[in-house]
């Protein structure tokens, strides 16, 4: 089993993961991230450094691994009662708290310690079942809705290319355009598919 299997342990494997990325994030806040060592986590975390070692094989993974966890979602999107207004909550926060300086921070460190794509995997799940959960509503209160990889090709996707490469101009009424565009574009296409049924 590779290291990045082990995603979510048990027992004392959960307490060593819990220290070392309790450690990380105190070390980062005191020192920033160009002092960060493996001894000092380890020596934070009250590890050996060979346990970091065996468990993240070096600073960048473990790196990426703390910063997939800080990218997890703190709970559901909220339910504001219909589609359009869910996804542009959403959506402005995603932005918000992708686009702030910690957010492009845990993003690089998430791909710059992640050789096999595994983290950037789970970080694009993290999207997809928030994503899932709205669109599961809007199903349920018979609203017509895009497919969950229309939301993340035309809102996502924009999104985190313009947080990595050109970063000017983010702001909330940007989230609400990439819904806007969505929402009209799967509207009118769901037009043309009735039409075309008649």
């Amino acid at each position: 089993m590779s290291r990045k299997q082990m995603t979510r342990p048990g027992g004392r494997s959960a307490r060593v993961q819990a220290a070392v990325h309790s450690a990380v994030r105190e070390l980062l806040a005191e020192l920033g991230r160009d002092a960060l060592t493996v001894p000092l986590v380890a020596q934070r975390a009250d590890v050996t450094p060979s346990t970091i070692y065996r468990r993240w094989g070096d600073l960048a993974e473990l790196l990426s691994d703390v910063a997939v966890e800080r990218l997890r979602p703190d709970g559901e999107p909220e339910d504001h009662g219909d589609l359009r207004s869910d996804l542009t909550d959403w959506a402005e926060q995603f932005l918000d708290e992708m686009a702030s300086g910690s957010g492009r921070a845990y993003s690089r460190d998430a791909l710059l310690g992640d050789p096999d794509g595994s983290n950037a995997g789970r970080c694009s799940a993290y999207a997809a079942e928030q994503i899932d959960t709205i669109l599961a509503r809007a199903v349920h209160r018979g609203e017509n809705t895009p497919d969950t990889e229309a939301v993340i090709d035309r809102v996502v996707a924009p999104m985190m290319y313009r947080i990595l490469f050109r970063p000017a101009g983010l702001d909330a009424a940007y989230a609400r355009r990439l819904v806007t565009d969505l929402l009209d574009a799967s509207a009118a296409g769901a037009r043309q598919a009735r039409a075309s049924r008649q």
